[in-house]
């Protein structure tokens, strides 16, 4: 998969909308992973994508996606998972994408203090450019380096309660906590989305559409259990 940025007439999504005009999925959910570089993100979408994983750290270029269709509640889900840069000169073109995403997985690395410090920042800019009701994860990635942690478990669960998100430590290496981190994160949209159509939310049903996907193809509980 590349690493070039991705043009913005691919970024667009509304919020879950059914698309009657393709039968070959329920509903579709924009979902990005965000957190400071360095802290596993491409290699915690690639394991949960492609099932694989590669030591080799290469930075990501502005942002790219890969696309996973799964099936919750009889429903057929198409997962749009965007991998953004964590780099500050990438900011204005990843914060662009926040718009129509329904869900985040806000990451940092358990052996990173800095990138621990920065969950905050990234939470204020989620609430800044994101969709009010965005379900947002916390995830202390590569809970394998038990050896070089600086970060508890138990820090990450304050934190994680003090912002109102719920928390996973994981492991995109030893494949610790991945796909459940996905799995819950769309099960809360799908909750989420139950309890907005009983109340006629206009974001759900489409009354107050956000951008609509424009189709491409596709490039080609909790705790740490270790």
């Amino acid at each position: 998969m590349s690493k070039h940025p991705v043009p913005m007439a691919s970024a667009t999504a509304s919020y879950g909308q059914k698309e009657s005009s393709d039968q070959n999925f329920d509903y579709m959910f924009k979902i990005l992973i965000i957190g400071n570089s360095s802290v596993g993100k491409t290699s915690f979408l690639f394991r949960y994508a492609d099932d694989s994983f590669t030591p080799a750290f290469v930075s990501t270029v502005g942002i790219d996606f890969k696309v996973k269709t799964i099936y919750r509640n009889d429903k057929k889900i198409k997962l749009q998972i965007w991998d953004t840069a964590g780099q500050e000169r990438y900011r204005t073109i990843t914060t662009a994408y926040y718009r129509g995403a329904m869900g985040f997985i806000l990451m940092y690395d358990i052996t990173n203090e800095e990138s621990f410090n920065a969950v905050q920042d990234w939470s204020t800019q989620i609430k800044t450019y994101s969709w009010d009701n965005a379900q947002v994860l916390l995830v202390g990635n590569k809970c394998d380096m038990e050896d070089e942690r600086v970060v508890s478990g138990e820090r990450g669960r304050q934190l994680s309660e003090h912002l109102g998100f719920e928390f996973f430590e994981a492991s995109a290496k030893d494949n610790i906590n991945v796909k459940q981190t996905f799995e819950r994160l769309v099960d809360i949209i799908c909750d989420k989305m139950s309890e907005s159509l009983d109340v006629g939310d206009p974001a759900i049903t489409g009354a107050k559409q956000g951008p609509q996907l424009t189709e491409q193809p596709a490039p080609t509980h909790q705790d740490c259990a270790c």
